[in-house]
């Protein structure tokens, strides 16, 4: 039955009907259900959209109330701490000017404008910090106004908050904007979208955690900012748990533990360009061993194809309009060239170099291929996000029957290759065409049909991830969870119907007639310095024992006993096994502690008994002391 003119029914998550007066917003639905869902109330999702709970409801709209269980809900207290944030740093530090601060995964952050004679380090986050208590304490209300583009560019005119008033004038030019939205708490007032929540007592616990440098919109040649980052829960005990995680990824991080292992340095003659030390070379050709069994097994052929190529084939591949401002250019004899971004034109010239039949197909193309992006400074990370890197990536060419088939087996060989390396979490994504991209509507749309079709053709669970496809296709992203529980996207399969056509790639079909062929890109692993960098973290440097550059370190008691470790040591090279000799002439305590800091899965201590009954004192980092052994018993224990 319909509602009446001073009546309106919504419908809750489970269906149930709720009848509201005309008018009514989400703390009154809140309300209408309930006194103490109306306490726990943060904010009300209508669709896919959360709003405050102030904002009112529409006659069949179906809602749900916010709460502290739901993961919309630390969104919003983080966006409530972010503000409560900017409140506390004006008090603070008068004449501070704010431009930006959402709430993102595990926390917040906002930049700011300080002023010159202020410094803000590590050692201001505490005053910071106490003063947003004394504010969530005050229990503040998040009002909100709505008011003319030109009031609120007066308003924040007469503050001297010239960010917000570029972002107005922005919001004019590019939306056609003539309202924005004002969000009060307490003595600040800022720009924002929302939503927020009733107050700032709903946030239980914060912690700012670090600052560091941005820039206005990240744009290097824009203002310079500070940017001051924190979290916020419900409780202490979810707080305390989150701190303890960030402790263990700083005991992890790889940019400590790569340099202290000898993996890796970085250089700024060639910033953002990992120089990849003997112990990292021997991890790197680790991993690539166990990708390429997975190559052999699937019946790819390896390729190499040049790093700098003419600048007019990346035109023709589509990547010069959507990566050229990522991408180095050279120019010789006034020809204008580019170091490769991607590897995927080079494997077309490879496939184009020859005819092909039906009866060639799937042609599966591997390559290690080293590509260059020239990714800003500020956004370099180590292993994790570099300028030059080397991806373990391979193109598919076979007929549109053929893709189901080639998608199972690269599935597979993920699966495979994951479980290997330690990772059992696994999730996947189907990532759907994205704003800018190639191609029509009726070619994305069976691209992204035949994806599904595959993922679930294997009863693989997955979810869609709108708009983030490749610019040439569809893709599935595989996504695993390291020992901290965090979550890194790895490997991909990409369905192109693009590519080959703008290289006018074709194969003879059974009647003798020209088709193009369907291109699939992969990457088991990604980037591999990336993969590095997370196995680093994942083990805390602690390698299993077959993916040890070292797997054993032998400790001599004395000196007079180095000659001795050394052909023990030549003894298990022979036999396979990586193994170094500790050579300098501190006492055995010393050796010992620093081959336990070099997290070697054994040690091998040789001292007089050792040397007469020709076998090595054993020590395991798993399983501690495992006494004296033979070095054949001992090169048979590893690889068993």
């Amino acid at each position: 039955m319909p509602a009446s003119a001073e009546q309106i029914t919504v419908k809750l998550p489970d269906g149930t009907p709720l009848e509201l007066e005309a008018g009514a917003t989400g703390a009154d639905a809140a309300l209408a259900i309930g006194e103490g869902l109306a306490r726990a109330a943060l904010a009300i999702k209508v669709g896919d959209e959360v709003r405050d709970l102030s904002a009112p409801v529409a006659d069949g709209e179906e809602i749900s109330i916010i709460t502290s269980r739901d993961p919309e809900g630390l969104e919003v207290i983080r966006h409530d701490a972010a503000h409560v944030m900017a409140t506390a740093v004006q008090e603070l530090y008068p004449g501070t000017r704010v431009t930006i601060g959402p709430a993102i995964d595990n926390g917040f952050y906002y930049d700011f404008e300080f002023p010159e004679d202020v410094k803000i380090t590590d050692a201001e986050l505490p005053a910071i910090e106490a003063t947003m208590k004394k504010h969530i304490k005050a229990d503040e209300k998040f009002e909100r106004r709505d008011v003319p583009v030109a009031v609120a560019i007066e308003i924040f005119k007469a503050q001297e908050e010239r960010f917000k008033v570029e972002l107005i004038d922005d919001l004019i030019a590019n939306e056609g904007a003539e309202t924005v939205s004002l969000y009060r708490n307490g003595p600040f007032e800022d720009l924002c979208r929302g939503p927020h929540g009733p107050g700032t007592k709903k946030i239980k616990a914060i912690k700012l955690n670090s600052v560091a440098g941005s820039y206005w919109r990240g744009d290097e040649n824009r203002e310079t900012l500070t940017r001051i980052y924190g979290t916020a829960f419900f409780d202490k005990k979810d707080l305390a748990e989150h701190l303890e995680r960030i402790e263990q990824a700083k005991a992890r991080d790889h940019r400590r533990l790569g340099p202290e292992l000898d993996l890796f340095m970085f250089d700024q003659v060639a910033a953002g360009m990992p120089f990849w030390l003997p112990n990292g070379t021997v991890l790197l050709e680790l991993i690539e061993r166990e990708v390429r069994i997975q190559l052999d097994r699937s019946g790819y052929q390896e390729i190499a194809t040049p790093h700098v190529m003419d600048e007019e084939l990346w035109h023709r591949s589509g990547h010069y309009e959507n990566y050229v401002d990522d991408m180095y250019f050279m120019e010789v004899d006034e020809r204008r060239f580019a170091l490769r971004p991607m590897n995927c034109p080079g494997a077309c010239l490879v496939y184009g170099h020859e005819r092909h039949s039906y009866r060639d197909l799937p042609l599966r193309l591997a390559e290690f291929g080293r590509v260059t992006r020239n990714e800003r400074e500020g956004v370099l990370h180590g292993l994790l996000r570099v300028r030059a890197f080397t991806q373990d990536d391979a193109h598919v060419y076979c007929t549109e029957d053929q893709i189901e088939s080639e998608v199972a087996d690269i599935c597979r060989s993920i699966d495979e290759l994951y479980a290997r390396f330690g990772f059992e979490d696994v999730s996947v994504e189907l990532s759907t065409r994205p704003e800018k991209s190639l191609g029509s509507d009726e070619l994305w749309q069976k691209a992204e049909a035949t994806l599904e079709r595959a993922l679930e053709g294997q009863g693989r669970e997955y979810k869609v991830n709108p708009g983030d496809g490749a610019f040439y296709g569809p893709k599935i992203d595989f996504h695993v969870t390291d020992a901290l529980g965090r979550s890194w996207q790895l490997g991909t399969c990409q369905l192109d119907f693009q590519m080959p056509e703008r290289f006018d790639l074709t194969f003879t079909d059974a009647e003798d007639g020209r088709q193009p062929p369907v291109m699939i890109h992969r990457a088991l692993l990604g980037s591999m310095e990336r993969f590095a960098g997370i196995l680093i973290e994942h083990y805390a440097g602690r390698f299993p024992t077959w993916l040890a550059p070292v797997q054993a370190m032998i400790v001599p008691v004395a000196d007079r006993h180095i000659d001795d470790a050394r052909q023990i040591a030549a003894g298990l090279r022979e036999m396979g096994v990586r193994v170094k000799v500790e050579e300098r002439s501190e006492s055995v305590g010393k050796k010992i502690r620093a081959a336990e800091l070099g997290r070697y899965p054994y040690m091998l201590v040789v001292g007089d008994r050792e040397v007469e009954a020709g076998e090595v004192s054993v020590r395991s980092h798993e399983d501690g002391e495992l006494g004296s052994m033979s070095v054949e018993k001992f090169c048979m224990l590893i690889n068993t």
